[in-house]
């Protein structure tokens, strides 16, 4: 190193003596209102920086009580202090510029003061002054530098840099080179103001003469005092090369598989060189403007002159590769010789078809005629030869093939008729295949979409529907729901649902029912009545929104349930000014003897019309007794003495349906001692009070015979009268004439009507055949009724049969206006009574007379 290195600390403290006495004390420098003083680096601890006591102005007695202090953040080293006492900033540790300040520059130390009560704060700059403690450093303290002999005057050799860490002046400041014949040296300045030196040659060197140079180098820096540092350089002078390498051949040419792996060997290159030693050893490497492609393919050995392979071959890249090889000797001022190599590849297959879809037309109609263009298919085999030869198929379980155009080019078209409800799709697989050993294929797979047409109608779930609704609904609420499929797709699959028109019992059939036309709910828009209408059947179309639109119908059958929301009706007997019925009964009557039968109907059906019959009140209840099935109203014993001669009964009807509905009938009973012809309450005449007691044997005989002769009578004008309408209705294909039959004027009853009605009749066994005939009686609501006579009686039956429809208006028949028709009649009160139970026989002549009663027919009293 430099001769002033190692003068050690007393030296050190020497130097900043001498330099505090040359530039005097501190003096503090404003800048920016703040403190800013300038102490040199390398000061020993206490040496002194600044009294800031005194320029702050403070009172140096209360620095200590107002706890003047530096401050500073936490781990920083603290280089400088403030004495409490006095005031003054001293050095607190060694403070080494160049380690503070690396960047150089001006280094500066900033100083935060903090003074309390008041609170105060001063900012202090104190600058640390580089001084020369470091003397300039080789890298190296000797190195080599060869020259060759052959080198020219003048020329220049730039060496190695000598470092110092001080800065401006104390830095580098020239070089000095011993004293030599050879070389001089010439200090350059850079631009950031640093030296370098350069040898410079001034004579000519000659190897034989003497091979080696040494010169002593020498930094010197710009400090006082100076410091300096040495580095030793040993010139060698080299041997001329003057001789050059030499291939074989200018040009090389190999073939090479593109498959082949790193590593192969491409070609084996070789040079010579005359000379010896360095001169005469080659090195080969790829000439300067070689591609950096070609860098990456190959590689060569520096001294064997291989070419090996370094990374993958294309032949479909590229299938020729030119190499541009240098050689040169180890030799100074080595001069290269070129030869070029051409690497020639061989294609394999190696490279799969590509198989592109150029044009795409999906989705496609299903009913798309065979032959339709799908799609154009291009196929590209990089390969060449037959490696790049491609046959395109597809698979033979789709409906389409492929149709060559030109070379590589494919049409992809429909073979027959597509159905999208039977496959909505197809994937397509596309596989092309080349003619290599071995052969390699690609197989592409394209999703066909089936457009949807619409071809097919709706369809409904069931082939009819049986709906079941309980009377008495409320209007407006759900009674059931349709439903069909359309196996098409969007607007071909999107449903509306409505009701055909139609006329129940004449009036449209929107009136009953309504349809929502997108969910095919069905709404009741009345309260059906199981009397009035039992069943009836309407016809629901749903259609599709396709173009055209495709519709279904499907019948919808709907039958009204029964409910028990009709309490019986009695009919007979007939209450005598609306309150109580009255008969007469024998005194000498026995036990079982037939008082009478109470007969009632029920326009429920089912359960709910099946009656029942008790007794209620009784004046006696040992006396009399009601049949509960048939009504009948018979003695348990034989009258005495004490019992009364007038008995009051109540007899209630009940029906069976949940709950069940009553009526009651109130009778009074008279027992007389004697019955008299005709029935004192019932009858349409009463006797003379004082015929019957002036002569009662008289009159018995008299009424008697008169009423068997008109009994008789009677029964052989209606036995008659029914006979001629029997023949009249068989010739008229069993329609009903109105001037025999008083019941719907102007219409006839249909044979659908008598086939739907409930009733069955069937003749009593032992008996003949009786002769039927239906009687409709007119009326809101009208009813119809069998008669039914036997031939051997003149009583005859009375039946409840079916509603029968009220006239129209423009049905009437202008020939028979004139006629005078007499109509049986029903209380308005009283619906159509269920004939799914039939009244037993004994009630059958009561059921008789109040239908003939309501005909106009005189009767002859409510006993059996």
């Amino acid at each position: 190193m430099g001769t002033g290195a190692g003068s050690g600390q007393g030296q050190l403290f020497l130097r900043s003596l001498l330099f505090l006495l040359l530039a005097g004390p501190p003096a503090p420098r404003p800048a920016g209102g703040q403190l800013r003083y300038a102490v040199p680096e390398e000061l020993e601890h206490g040496a002194f920086v600044a009294n800031l006591g005194e320029d702050l102005g403070l009172d140096v007695s209360t620095l200590s009580a107002r706890r003047f202090r530096i401050v500073s953040r936490a781990g920083a080293r603290q280089h400088l202090e403030v004495n409490l006492e006095n005031g003054i900033l001293f050095v607190n540790e060694r403070i080494d510029r160049e380690e503070v300040c690396e960047a150089g520059g001006t280094c500066l130390l900033h100083l935060q003061l903090l003074v309390e009560s008041p609170l105060e704060l001063y900012r202090v700059e104190v600058e640390v002054l580089d001084i020369n403690d470091h003397a300039p450093t080789f890298p190296w303290q000797e190195y080599v530098l060869e020259v060759a002999e052959s080198a020219v005057l003048g020329a220049r050799f730039p060496l190695e840099s000598a470092q110092d860490p001080d800065m401006g002046t104390n830095s580098v400041h020239t070089y000095r080179l011993s004293p030599n014949g050879f070389f001089s040296l010439e200090v350059q300045t850079r631009s950031d103001a640093s030296k370098f030196a350069e040898l410079v040659l001034e004579r000519a060197l000659d190897r034989e003469q003497q091979r080696t140079h040494r010169v002593l180098l020498t930094a010197l820096d710009g400090g006082v005092p100076e410091r300096s540092g040495t580095a030793h350089i040993l010139v060698t002078v080299l041997d001329a090369n003057d001789n050059v390498p030499a291939f074989d051949q200018s040009s090389y040419g190999v073939s090479l598989p593109e498959d082949a792996p790193a590593g192969t060997l491409v070609i084996q290159l070789n040079a010579t060189d005359l000379d010896e030693g360095p001169n005469g050893e080659i090195e080969y490497s790829f000439s300067g403007h070689a591609p950096p492609r070609i860098r990456e393919l190959f590689h060569i050995e520096p001294r064997s002159g291989q070419v090996l392979l370094k990374g993958p071959l294309d032949y479909e890249r590229a299938n020729l590769h030119e190499l541009y090889v240098q050689a040169k000797d180890r030799g100074p001022s080595a001069v290269a010789v070129h030869c070029r190599v051409l690497v020639h590849l061989l294609d394999v297959n190696d490279n799969a078809p590509e198989v592109t879809l150029t044009s795409v037309s999906t989705p496609v109609l299903e009913d798309a005629p065979p032959g339709t263009v799908i799609a154009v298919i291009s196929v590209l085999d990089r390969d060449s030869g037959d490696n790049g030869h491609v046959i395109c198929e597809v698979s033979p379980d789709v409906p389409f093939e492929l149709r060559s155009s030109f070379h590589n080019y494919y049409t992809l078209v429909t073979t027959q008729a597509l159905d999208r409800e039977v496959v909505p799709e197809y994937n397509v697989s596309i596989t092309a295949r080349d003619m290599g050993s071995p052969a390699l294929l690609t197989r592409s797979t394209l999703t066909i979409l089936v457009s949807d047409v619409n071809d097919n109608a709706p369809r409904f779930l069931q082939p009819s529907y049986s709906v079941y609704v309980m009377e008495n609904n409320a209007p407006g609420a759900s009674i059931c729901s349709v439903s069909a499929l359309d196996p098409d797709c969007q607007q071909n699959a999107y449903l509306s649902y409505s009701i055909a028109d139609g006329h129940i019992h004449g009036m449209p059939v929107g009136t009953y029912v309504s349809i929502n036309s997108d969910s095919g709910h069905m709404y009741a828009l009345r309260s059906l009545d199981y009397e009035q209408i039992r069943s009836f059947q309407i016809h629901v179309q749903a259609q599709d929104a396709g173009f055209p639109p495709l519709s279904a119908n499907v019948t919808v059958h709907i039958f009204v349930l029964d409910q028990n929301d009709n309490a019986p009706v009695i009919i007979s007997p007939m209450l005598r000014n609306g309150s109580m019925a009255t008969e007469l009964v024998p005194r000498s009557a026995g036990p079982g003897y037939l008082v009478g039968t109470v007969s009632a109907v029920d326009a429920d059906a089912g359960l709910n019309s099946r009656l029942s019959y008790q007794l209620l009140q009784a004046t006696d209840f040992t006396l009399f007794s009601v049949a509960p099935d048939t009504g009948e109203l018979r003695t348990l014993r034989s009258f005495l003495e004490q019992d009364a001669t007038r008995q009051q009964l109540v007899v209630q009807v009940r029906d069976g349906g949940q709950p069940a509905l009553s009526a009651t009938v109130s009778l009074l009973l008279s027992v007389v001692e004697t019955m008299p012809q005709t029935l004192s309450d019932f009858s349409e005449f009463s006797l003379p009070p004082e015929a019957s007691s002036s002569s009662p044997l008289t009159l018995y005989l008299l009424v008697s015979l008169g009423s068997i002769s008109f009994t008789f009578l009677l029964a052989i004008l209606i036995l008659t009268a029914i006979r001629c309408r029997g023949e009249r209705c068989s010739r008229q294909g069993d329609g009903c004439s109105p001037p025999l039959c008083h019941c719907c004027p102007g219409s006839r009853p249909s044979p659908e009507g008598l086939k739907t009605s409930n009733l069955t009749v069937q003749p009593p066994a032992g008996t003949m055949a009786a002769t039927c005939l239906d009687i409709p009686v007119g009326g809101p609501p009208g009813y119809c009724y069998k008669v039914c006579l036997g031939p051997e009686s003149a009583q005859s039956d009375f039946m409840f049969l079916k509603p029968c429809s009220p006239p129209r208006n423009n049905e009437k028949d202008p020939g028979k206006q004139s006629q005078p028709v007499q109509h049986l009649r029903v209380s308005k009160q009283i619906k159509q009574p269920n004939m799914d139970w039939l009244p037993p026989s004994t009630q059958r002549p009561a059921l008789k007379r109040y239908q003939i009663r309501h005909c106009g027919n005189r009767g002859s009293g409510w006993k059996g």
